[in-house]
């Protein structure tokens, strides 16, 4: 998995809306609807970007793609810590960790985006989840 992941999302429009879209798109202003979409989300956070780089800063987060598997997490535990995991993007937690693990090392994460992690892992952290 790299940081260019993408997942399905689901938006209601207003008819009217998707019109409008729809007649860009005949014209050849967009490809596609999604086109037309996606275009119009990265120019709104490129719009946005000084913003969200403060509040990235400002809280403490990771920006992009973060992977904790079994041996990092371990080395986590044997030095006494425990993690806050705060990224913007995705944060995955491999397979092969079991849920004592991650509940033995990890402290708090907090994903804006997307979180993997095996359901077992998910409920082992249950409130540390925010």
């Amino acid at each position: 998995m790299t940081e260019n992941t993408t997942e399905k999302i689901t938006i209601n429009l207003s008819v009217v809306d998707l019109g409008k879209i729809d007649l860009l798109v005949e014209e050849g202003f967009y490809s596609t609807r999604t086109d037309l979409i996606k275009t119009a989300i990265r120019n709104l956070l490129n719009t946005h970007e000084t913003h969200i780089g403060q509040v990235v800063t400002r809280k403490s987060y990771a920006l992009g793609f973060l992977s904790y598997g079994r041996k990092s997490l371990e080395a986590t535990v044997a030095n006494g810590e425990q993690l806050d995991i705060k990224v913007v993007g995705m944060a995955v937690i491999d397979s092969n960790v079991p849920p004592e693990l991650a509940q033995a090392a990890i402290h708090l994460i907090e994903v804006k985006g997307v979180f993997r992690a095996s359901e077992a892992v998910k409920e082992a952290l249950g409130d540390k989840i925010k």
